[in-house]
């Protein structure tokens, strides 16, 4: 078992290593593609790009693993509070399923 570890934690750092570098250079050439001929920005060094790869990570996807959502968590009358308070400030009655449910 332990001589299993010494070939699959290699593996697995050289894995994660070209999964970011290919993060990395997907967003440099969309980047340099896009966005120099459409806006007039100027193109972005493979380090730029990966800096902006990991600020949207942190910006957009948080640091909780996948699947991660405050509704899960709910249970199904908070669910339901919160839906209700949705709906009053955004200007909607009460929807057509609890109408006829009350």
């Amino acid at each position: 078992m332990r001589k299993k570890w010494i070939f699959v934690v290699p593996l697995a750092i050289l894995a994660i290593a070209l999964f970011v570098a290919m993060g990395g250079e997907v967003v440099l050439q969309l980047w340099n593609w896009l966005l120099p001929t459409l806006f007039g920005w100027r193109q972005i060094t493979f380090w730029q790009a990966l800096g902006m790869l990991a600020l949207c990570r942190i910006l957009f996807g948080g640091f909780a693993g996948h699947g991660f959502s405050r509704s899960k968590r709910m249970t199904p009358e908070e669910r339901q509070r919160f839906r209700q308070r949705m709906r009053e400030r955004c200007g909607f009655g009460p929807s057509p399923t609890e109408s006829k449910a009350e």
